[in-house]
């Protein structure tokens, strides 16, 4: 890579021409390699190490999928992506190129911006799977030091220059790793104000809703960091119950719709109203709780959210939601333990998804400040009910400060 840091592209494709395009269109913004020999491209990949490749698939002596293959066997050039330059129009040439690790295709003749477009999505791919495998790092190094503190506590002085230590090490990868998040969101909402195509505009909203789950990880670290040293504090505003609901329900239906899933909801009518509490952990409480049940139910399951006044007094009301699914269900031994801290259901469908263990921990803690629970009934196999209750105070009429 060159000194400015950009990003590398390799080509391999034994037509200059290709070569030549290809090349004036990326090479303002990355450096760009090439090679025409398919034999050579391997070796060439390894020494390059590009930040993407893109291939054509008719060659001489070794085609693109001959090439893509080997690339996927070196442990050098395995996790590089792979983009596929193709004047074929076939589905089962593209079917062929993905089952063997393709990441997209360009198709010829070329299109300046679909080009910078998909070569740039592949980068801001890799961007996330970097800042995901450092929060990873950080989440091993808070969960050490945690193990640390409770080793500590004989020892308040140490006790205590752990926490300092640990406080500042949190804030500092906080703000390290939420400034190139916040490059690529909004890089992403720069796009989706482009009226781009409907298969561009796919890419686009999935990478935007994977980096703002990766925010959300970030804020469950730094929150309950927060609350180990009783810094954490809820903050009471007025909010619209149901402007509060939609935004909830926007954030899940994506990934539930992809997954064919049904989603069900019934909000008692006396909620469609104006509140005070705390709406952004609230929100946050609710996607977790539907987030789960979304990512451990299989496809074509069914979701249900209910919400319902389980108690009304003068001046508060108390909140019960319930979130239902027909999932993977938990064993009795899990559930014991399910809102520990960094703890998460086992199973062979669970273990496939992802998860930190702190979202259930988090929330259970925020619900017991807004002077509430969150509970569970479940069956192995039958899927589970995740109950949650707070109390919010009402808005007289006239108080509003709308």
């Amino acid at each position: 890579m060159s000194n400015d840091n950009k990003n590398t592209v390799l080509i391999i494709d034994d037509e200059p021409n290709n070569i030549t395009a290809l090349t004036e269109i990326l090479e303002n913004d990355y450096d760009v390699f090439a090679v025409v020999d398919s034999t050579e491209a391997l070796e060439t990949a390894e020494d390059v190490l590009p930040s993407v490749i893109l291939l054509d698939i008719i060659m001489p002596d070794m085609d693109g999928y001959e090439v893509i293959a080997a690339l996927k066997k070196s442990d050098k050039t395995s996790n590089i992506p792979v983009i596929f330059i193709t004047g074929l129009d076939s589905a089962e040439a593209e079917e062929r190129g993905l089952a063997l690790g393709a990441s997209d295709y360009i198709p010829k003749p070329f299109h300046a911006p679909i080009v910078k477009l998909r070569v740039k999505n592949q980068i801001s791919i890799l961007e996330r799977y970097a800042i995901e495998r450092d929060l990873n790092i950080v989440l091993k190094l808070q969960s050490d030091l945690v193990a640390a503190t409770e080793l500590a506590e004989k020892n308040k002085e140490a006790a205590e220059h752990a926490n300092r230590a640990k406080s500042e090490f949190l804030s500092r990868m906080s703000h390290e790793m939420r400034t190139p998040l916040n490059a690529i969101m909004g890089m992403m909402q720069i796009l989706k104000s482009k009226g781009l195509a409907e298969s561009i505009k796919e890419y686009v909203i999935q990478v935007d809703l994977a980096s703002s789950h990766l925010l959300g990880l970030i804020d469950d670290v730094l929150d309950m960091s927060s609350m180990e040293f009783d810094a954490f504090k809820l903050t009471e505003s007025e909010f619209d119950f149901e402007s509060m609901i939609e935004k909830v329900l926007y954030k899940v239906k994506y990934n539930a719709d992809i997954k064919k899933q049904t989603l069900s909801t019934h909000i008692e009518p006396s909620l469609l109203t104006t509140f005070m509490g705390d709406e952004n952990y609230l929100r946050r409480v609710l996607i977790n709780l539907l987030g789960n049940a979304v990512k451990f139910t299989h496809e074509e399951g069914e979701i249900g959210f209910y919400a319902s006044v389980h108690e009304d007094e003068d001046s508060e009301m108390t909140l019960q939601v319930t979130v239902s699914d027909n999932g993977i269900g938990i064993s009795e031994e899990e559930k014991s333990t399910l809102f520990d801290l960094f703890e998460q259901v086992d199973g062979s469908y669970t273990r496939e998804q992802s998860g930190i263990g702190i979202g259930l921990a988090l929330s259970k803690r925020i619900a017991n400040m807004m002077g509430g629970d969150i509970w569970v009934d479940t069956e192995p196999g039958i899927g589970s009910k995740f109950h949650f209750t707070c109390i919010l105070h009402k808005v007289a009429a006239g108080e509003s400060n709308d």
